[in-house]
């Protein structure tokens, strides 16, 4: 699903990370501290949990179209602040709400993928889409190598592009009719029964956080321009798109195998960057270990959520990803006051400690397999009225050009 992908790019890769690639120019225009800048990131995650919860919330009510939608108002808001930002305070707004928009994204998508693919070819889809992350890595990176200086045009391109993508994928999309999709609630486990897996996500969160928010300022404070800085980002971003491999990792691995490499080739990039960010050869080798990695593990949690709830795998993922998010917006704010006192390579060297730790903490297959639901989806009632749905959309799509396009009818989005 190339519009999902596309949702991904902008909302993840250009208008929630974003933040971090352009830090050299925040700093030098409006005379950012790091201590500053890892509050403004800390705040951008935090923002994500809500719209998380929110999307979730909207997914859990069979309306994952406004979910979707809510996702790219907010990148686009966000974005325009953030390019007539002329303060801290103003630039930390619009890092709030851009980076809102990511955390809607992820319910709504796993959603419509769902609605959209067979069964059979869902799992490799929804690790697809999750790879958009690195397309809109890549995407930044250039933006940076073409207009070094102008961020504030780039950022407001980073808001058409919202608008543009969102209603792609919401006309390239098959939704769920609401009595369907609702009939769909509920997941039989419960949050204590996610208690591993949750604090995995965490402290990869928490470790994560330090090359998304600090990579950029690493290499060009050890006397990269700004332009290798731009090519190195780009190569972290096509090395983040074969995260989009996780679900054959998965699936020939295993979920705890998965998850111990993903984790531990982000930990091993991080730590090359602290050893020599300014060596360029060193440099590219730790992003791209690092954007594959980061991005595989995220992929490898949205298998784990379809693991743990097939019948709600757009909610049990939300939760995960709200997981990984805290962590993000705590490792962003404290290895901020890290890197004010002790230096950026000491503040990376810390990051990966964190991702190492998260290693370690591998989901069991115990804790991934499939749970049995307390009512609600696993009623024939229900199972019954979401397969006559799926059925109806199925019919209702037509081939255009290569690309599944939903007839204007119930349960798909209108053309008028």
């Amino acid at each position: 699903m190339v519009s999902g992908l596309l949702v991904i790019a902008v909302t993840y890769g250009l208008t929630r990370y974003g933040i971090g690639l352009y830090l050299p120019q925040f700093r030098a225009e409006l005379g950012l501290t790091s201590g500053v800048a890892g509050v403004i990131g800390g705040s951008s995650y935090l923002a994500y949990c809500v719209a998380a919860l929110l999307g979730l919330r909207l997914v859990d009510r069979g309306r994952a179209r406004r979910a979707l939608w809510w996702a790219g108002g907010s990148a686009a808001a966000g974005s325009l602040v953030v390019a007539c930002a002329e303060a801290a305070p103003v630039l930390a707004i619009g890092a709030l709400v851009a980076g809102s928009g990511a955390g809607a994204a992820s319910p709504a998508l796993v959603a419509a993928v769902a609605g959209t693919v067979s069964p059979p070819a869902e799992p490799r889809s929804q690790a697809v889409v999750n790879s958009g992350t690195g397309a809109g890595v890549v995407a930044g990176g250039l933006v940076v190598l073409a207009w070094p200086v102008e961020w504030r045009w780039a950022w407001l391109g980073f808001a058409a592009s919202a608008l543009l993508v969102t209603w792609w994928a919401d006309r390239s999309a098959c939704w769920r009719p609401p009595a369907a999709a609702a009939g769909r609630r509920g997941c039989g486990r419960r949050p204590l029964r996610l208690v591993r897996p949750l604090t995995a996500s965490v402290l990869a969160g928490a470790g994560g956080a330090g090359v998304w928010t600090f990579g950029p300022e690493a290499t060009a404070g050890s006397g990269l321009s700004t332009q290798v800085t731009g090519l190195l980002w780009c190569l972290l971003g096509g090395a983040a798109l074969l995260g989009g491999l996780s679900a054959t990792l998965v699936r020939t691995a295993g979920l705890p195998a998965a998850w111990l490499v993903s984790a531990g080739t982000a930990a091993v990039g991080t730590v090359l960057l602290a050893w020599r960010p300014g060596a360029v050869a060193v440099a590219a080798v730790a992003l791209a270990l690092f954007g594959g990695g980061f991005v595989a593990l995220s992929g490898v949690l949205i298998a784990l959520g379809g693991r743990l709830a097939p019948e709600a795998a757009a909610q049990a993922t939300a939760l995960l990803f709200i997981a990984l998010t805290t962590g993000q917006a705590t490792g962003a704010v404290l290895l901020g006051a890290l890197a004010d006192a002790a230096g950026t390579p000491a503040t990376l060297v810390a990051a990966a400690a964190l991702l190492a730790t998260a290693a370690v903490a591998v989901p069991s297959e115990r804790s991934s397999a499939r749970p049995v639901a307390a009512g609600g989806p696993d009623r024939p009632e229900a199972q019954d009225a979401a397969a006559t749905a799926e059925r109806s959309c199925r019919r209702q799509r037509v081939k255009r050009r290569g690309w599944f396009i939903p007839r204007t009818a119930t349960g798909c989005p209108s053309r008028s």
